[in-house]
């Protein structure tokens, strides 16, 4: 008899869990977004927010919390309510802070769940027109004539434009100092100011600056050229064989979050992602549609917490600079 009144728990279990998949979302769900507006991150969260509202029927409201490289906003996602009314926006800066933010007051695998990644697009490496380099090559030359006196700007200990400048000073064996600001937007008027002399950007953001002549490309991140920038070489071409950084986008929700209603934001997130005018537009963007289980994308997120323990061991990178 008690097998019997298991069986039924079990049934009344999952047919609560299909119910609450089925009715959500009954009211507004909360997008925290870790960063400042106007970078690459809230960009895409409201992107995928309007559509979201479109396709679910209630509001998906962006909440930017920006501080502590991520960690302020992302505290305060993971002490949410596990209803699904609460999500949380990722990057690599989440996977980097695993291993460089050893006291965080929480773990990114143990505190959360995987619902969906959004997109991925290549950095660019840029210079501002004072600077005397039209090519990677002659940066590097400069900088290791000049060791200690070269600038990069970021938006913070841990972004992806901080590690993608450390892995390039530790496979190109340079001495340039890293410059944290408070976001991506305040790093990217420094060095359109002369303030300071470079920084690696999202090509989404920064490909409309370099057609304006106000920074000077030298090159782009990923394993192959940018389809936005297709006459920019690779790093790995221009002169650090290998190199290779970009920045992602992906969605999180806390732990114990019911699968159900994860699966069901998973799915609406895959349609959007896969619509033609969606991968029309990010195309023209210089962004590259993802798209994975939530089991996948778990793996993916465990595969990048290991490549960036990896340069943060390399390169020295430390949270505090």
């Amino acid at each position: 008899m008690r097998y019997v009144r298991g069986f039924l728990a079990l049934l009344a279990a999952a047919f609560t869990l299909s119910a609450a998949a089925a009715d959500y979302p009954a009211r507004p769900v909360k997008i925290v977004v870790p960063f400042a507006a106007g970078g690459p991150a809230d960009v895409y969260a409201r992107f995928l927010g309007e559509r979201l509202q479109q396709s679910m029927g209630q509001p998906f409201v962006i909440e930017n919390r920006p501080g502590g490289g991520s960690v302020v906003g992302t505290d305060i996602a993971a002490k949410s309510a596990p209803d699904g009314y609460t999500l949380l926006l990722i990057s690599n800066t989440h996977t980097v802070n695993e291993s460089l933010m050893a006291h965080k007051p929480f773990a990114l695998m143990r505190d959360f769940v995987p619902v969906a990644p959004i997109n991925s697009s290549d950095l660019v490496l840029v210079v501002n027109p004072s600077v005397p380099a039209k090519t990677l090559a002659q940066l590097i030359a400069l900088a290791k004539a000049q060791p200690g006196k070269l600038n990069y700007a970021s938006s913070g200990p841990g972004t992806p434009y901080h590690m993608a400048g450390e892995l390039f000073k530790a496979m190109a064996a340079l001495d340039i100092v890293h410059v944290p600001y408070k976001a991506s937007s305040a790093a990217r008027t420094g060095v359109l100011g002369g303030q300071v002399e470079m920084m690696f950007d999202a090509v989404t953001v920064m490909n409309e600056h370099v057609k304006a002549g106000q920074v000077r490309a030298l090159a782009t991140s990923g394993k192959e050229r940018s389809k936005v920038m297709p006459d920019v070489p690779t790093l790995s071409e221009a002169g650090v064989p290998g190199y290779e950084a970009v920045i992602w986008l992906g969605l999180v929700a806390p732990k114990n979050t019911p699968q159900a209603v994860v699966e069901r934001l998973n799915a609406e997130i895959t349609k959007i992602v896969s619509r033609p005018d969606t991968q029309a537009e990010w195309t023209e963007q210089g962004a590259v549609p993802m798209t994975m289980t939530p089991a996948a994308f778990g793996k993916f997120l465990d595969d990048d917490i290991v490549k960036w323990a990896h340069v943060v061991k390399i390169s020295g990178a430390r949270a505090d600079r």
